[in-house]
């Protein structure tokens, strides 16, 4: 029966809250931004403008520069460590929302374009991303 339950739940944001799965969404728009190995300044305007409508749910105790700059360092640390698919994945656990999950696609391909380049790199992680959330 409780795997039954389980089963019947996954997927569904029972313990997540909307804040812990904005600093997430902030934290995949930031791998998608670093996975080429440089920072643009026009990819990180595109993530300024994308998360303004959900900043309200983010910890009102940090301000939105600093949990952008940690999300710029762990996605940052993950590309260097080789670690992508695994932060991928965590992203992945960590986002529950429907209507997020479905909106990240989309986010995650103007970031990539943003820059009016988009690398190899981009499109292998905007191919994974389409695959695991829309």
């Amino acid at each position: 029966m409780e795997r039954q339950l389980a089963d019947l739940y996954r997927g569904v944001a029972v313990l997540a809250t909307a804040d812990d799965e904005h600093l997430a969404a902030l934290e995949l728009l930031c791998l998608v931004m670093a996975v080429d190995t440089r920072l643009d300044e026009s990819e990180i305007a595109a993530i300024r403008e994308i998360s303004t409508d959900w900043r309200d749910d983010l910890p009102p105790e940090t301000p939105f520069e600093q949990l952008l700059g940690r999300a710029v360092t762990t996605a940052q640390t993950a590309v260097a460590e080789d670690r992508v698919t695994s932060m991928l994945d965590d992203l992945d656990q960590r986002i529950s929302s429907s209507v997020l999950r479905r909106a990240l696609f989309s986010a995650a391909r103007e970031v990539a374009g943003a820059d009016d380049e988009e690398f190899a790199s981009e499109t292998g992680l905007l191919e994974d991303i389409a695959v695991r959330f829309s």
